[in-house]
């Protein structure tokens, strides 16, 4: 799939040479981080596997700003990851990964959505309602350092 342009980014598939900013923002993003090898894995296992990288500035100057990983499989897409820079939000840049997300996995003929966040991620829960998401579920004890419940959210494209 080419880069496809949305407003303040480019969304492109993630490279190999992406993984250490990728990797940065991750870290500062959650308090059980995927290793890098986890997203080395998730850029070579395709075909259910697509891992991407939003990024501003020209080819040669281009900076990493928020990624999002899922996994479609058939007509069901799991999102696994999804994160901003922290300098670079507050700023819709989270919005716009997930709407392009979206339009991005209907192009690909998804129709259904699940996803998991920690229910004290009050800002991501928020943002997934504002898009349509419901919450089908609760997963107790999902999340560990802290423990901390996961909700089930899902959406119908």
């Amino acid at each position: 799939m080419p880069a496809a342009e949305d407003g303040p980014f480019v969304l492109r598939m993630m490279r190999p040479e992406d993984i250490p900013a990728v990797k940065a923002i991750e870290d500062i993003s959650f308090p059980n981080p995927w290793p890098a090898s986890t997203f080395l894995g998730e850029i070579q296992h395709r075909p259910i596997s697509h891992p991407y990288v939003a990024v501003q500035g020209k080819e040669a100057g281009e900076s990493v700003v928020g990624y999002v990983v899922f996994w479609l499989i058939r007509d069901e897409v799991q999102i696994n990851n999804i994160a901003v820079r922290p300098d670079a939000r507050g700023q819709g840049l989270g919005e716009a990964l997930l709407r392009r997300t979206l339009d991005l996995v209907r192009e690909m003929g998804g129709a259904y959505v699940i996803l998991e966040v920690r229910v004290s991620n009050q800002a991501a829960v928020g943002l997934y309602l504002k898009l349509g998401f419901a919450e089908i579920g609760r997963r107790k004890g999902y999340y560990f350092n802290p423990s901390e419940d996961a909700l089930v959210m899902s959406l119908e494209l």
